[in-house]
């Protein structure tokens, strides 16, 4: 029987290192080569924060990646590719979420499953959906304790316009006291709203790079969802509650709150207190720089340098 030459062996050797050396990097890239895989598409209006190899997931696991990003042909709008490696079940009018995954603005792609019986074929378009950002969030949860308020405001006035011919002169005079109480009150509002908007305005850029690391916290908020709707139930009732108290004790105490605000504003743009000193130092802002840069260069330096964090042997 003819010897196989050591050329051959060698050859062979060679060949088998390469699939293995290819099989490896698109493993650590999150592709298995050899899986069934199914791609789907799902189109955006930006995509900050999103990269390919950045996850696909179902409630938590991790069923793929983002393939790609690319612009639409003669669009803005931008065309992800969602890699899929296994065959689980995607309804077809299931939804591909874009969402924060850490503080440091990392993201990552949800497919949240429909209610369909039919599922999504390979090379179809998902429906595109983004996570609110926390300030749309606050805004959306707020926004129905602002309309009592006002409610209340204004049926406060309505009551106090009607009494006021029917009292005494003492009491028209403590009326007016009152009116007058409200009115700078109203201009306390004004003046603290003024002063914060100033502040927000010089401090835009710091503020963008903070509410960037709190984004986890819209997702805390959306997981105990249940729980802040009924602390908004319990301020809600709290708000009617508000609407039969005594007028002179409710204005007191809201003096009392505006002048705790003024303090507190005022306290913020000397630089006291922990927002303060959040507000006017620089080190939480450097050191998260210099964080993302040493990461960068890491992962630069394991891309030019494989070799250096990953070995392959043979036998």
């Amino acid at each position: 029987m003819k010897k196989i030459s050591i050329e051959y062996k060698i050859g062979f050797l060679f060949l088998i290192a390469v699939g293995l050396l290819i099989w490896g990097l698109n493993f650590l890239k999150g592709t298995d080569i050899f899986g069934k895989k199914r791609i789907f598409y799902a189109v955006y209006d930006q995509v900050e924060g999103l990269e390919p190899a950045n996850k696909v997931k179902i409630s938590g696991l991790n069923i793929g990646q983002v393939q790609s990003l690319n612009f639409l042909p003669g669009s803005s709008h931008i065309l992800a590719e969602l890699y899929i490696k296994n065959d689980v079940f995607i309804p077809a009018n299931s939804i591909a979420r874009i969402y924060s995954t850490d503080l440091l603005g990392g993201k990552a792609v949800e497919i949240i499953l429909g209610d369909s019986g039919e599922p999504a074929k390979a090379g179809d378009t998902l429906i595109s959906e983004q996570e609110m950002s926390i300030k749309d969030q606050v805004n959306e949860q707020v926004e129905p304790i602002r309309r009592k308020a006002v409610a209340l405001i204004n049926t406060v006035d309505s009551l106090l316009v009607s009494f006021q011919s029917f009292f005494s002169k003492s009491t028209q005079d403590n009326l007016a006291n009152s009116f007058e109480n409200i009115r700078y009150t109203i201009l306390s509002i004004r003046n603290a709203t003024s002063t914060l908007d100033s502040l927000l305005d010089s401090e835009k850029t710091r503020i963008e790079n903070i509410m960037g690391n709190l984004e986890q916290i819209s997702f805390n908020l959306r997981e105990n969802n249940g729980q802040i709707s009924n602390i908004l139930q319990n301020v809600s009732q709290i708000s009617d509650s508000l609407a039969s108290a005594e007028i002179p004790q409710t204005i007191r105490e809201a003096q009392s709150a505006l002048a705790n605000l003024s303090e507190i504003t005022d306290k913020i743009n000397r630089g006291n207190g922990t927002i303060g000193q959040l507000m006017h130092n620089d080190t939480l802002y450097f050191n998260l720089q210099k964080t993302t840069e040493s990461l960068n260069k890491l992962l630069e330096d394991m891309r030019q340098n494989p070799k250096r964090y990953v070995k392959f042997s043979v036998f």
